[in-house]
């Protein structure tokens, strides 16, 4: 019998195709001789180079001539007689991938409204915002991960074990990080990573708490702060204010950024893509959440990640999903008034 062929659809933010690496994982231990494609949107590529069990990363430019790219992407797909695809969103775009690329499988979420063409269409639930607000914090309830609902895509295929996510740096982006790591330190000390921004401002932990965080860690420490190339401004602010901390975040990828993440004592992150990169490299995280909250499924999946949170209640909290581009309320105070001393590292 030929290897089986799969594709995976995940064009998203970079700690959505993160979070799908899991059932990439899954999919090789159940198919180690499978030959498995994946769908990323232009700037997540970087982190699949040199992936081991993918055959093909194929890039959606979203960008720029959006709908043109869609239809030169689906016209590519159709290449391909896969056996199953996997459509791991729930918009129309990717469904159209799924329903014209060839397959003999098609799952996806049935909140997809093009879901009623797929052959296997899964529930994705995730609480309702207004569900949760002005609940009591409550860390130790059971949370369904946004990988236990990916993994229901594929259960059928493998079995109910909850999957996690992993990358795999290359040596160049491992030579990346130690090149910059040494550059500013010279010695071999512990040192913590912390990625400050996020896409959405009310993910973000203010640039007052950072510095504030920074200067409660113990002076032995060094200090890098890490994100994209367009971070670099915020990262440079922090630093100057907190008096110390070195700015790379120009200097390494998304590879190269797991890897300093890997060896760190600590990365503090917020509710955003390094958080994920942490787990995925089971590096030991600091989650800070703002207006979301953990009950949605996207918290640390290892032992050493921990959360950092307001722990009263608010009765605006959260607000919404994803976030806003300011607090509804205008007073912020899910992060302003989150305890700086639950988060210091001795």
């Amino acid at each position: 019998m030929p290897a089986k062929q799969f594709l995976i659809i995940q064009t998203a933010f970079l700690g959505d195709a993160v979070l799908a690496t899991s059932i990439l994982e899954k999919l090789h231990a159940f198919y180690p001789d499978a030959a498995i494609d994946l769908v990323v949107r232009k700037g997540n590529e970087g982190l699949f180079l040199e992936h081991p069990f993918l055959r093909k990363v194929l890039v959606w430019e979203k960008r720029r001539n959006k709908t043109r790219n869609l239809f030169q992407l689906i016209r590519e797909l159709r290449s391909t007689d896969y056996d199953h695809i996997i459509n791991c969103q729930r918009f129309f775009s990717t469904g159209l991938m799924t329903v014209f690329a060839k397959g003999q499988e098609k799952i996806g979420f049935s909140k997809n409204p093009l879901s009623f063409l797929f052959s296997r269409r899964v529930k994705h639930s995730i609480p309702e915002p207004k569900a949760l607000r002005g609940q009591l914090v409550n860390s130790s309830a059971p949370i369904v991960h946004e990988v236990d609902r990916l993994n229901a895509l594929i259960e059928h295929l493998t079995d109910a074990a909850r999957p996690l996510p992993r990358l795999y740096p290359t040596l160049g982006s491992r030579n990346d990080a130690e090149r910059v790591r040494y550059q500013h330190t010279e010695d071999e000390g512990r040192y913590v990573c912390i990625a400050p921004a996020s896409v959405w401002f009310t993910k973000q932990w203010p640039e007052a708490k950072w510095v504030e965080l920074i200067k409660s860690l113990p002076a032995e420490m060094h200090v890098f702060l890490i994100g994209a190339p367009s971070d670099g401004q915020l990262c440079e602010r922090i630093s100057n204010a907190a008096g110390r901390g070195f700015n790379v975040s120009e200097d390494l990828g998304p590879l190269g950024s797991a890897v300093l993440m890997e060896s760190a004592a600590m990365n503090y992150v917020n509710d955003s893509a390094p958080l994920h990169i942490a787990s995925a490299m089971n590096a030991p995280v600091t989650a800070v959440f703002c207006s979301t909250v953990p009950a949605f499924g996207f918290g640390p999946l290892n032992a050493n990640g921990r959360i950092l949170e307001r722990k009263e209640p608010l009765s605006c909290r959260p607000c919404g999903l994803h976030g806003y581009k300011a607090c509804p309320e205008a007073h912020f105070k899910c992060a302003l008034e989150i305890d700086i001393d639950a988060g210091r590292l001795t």
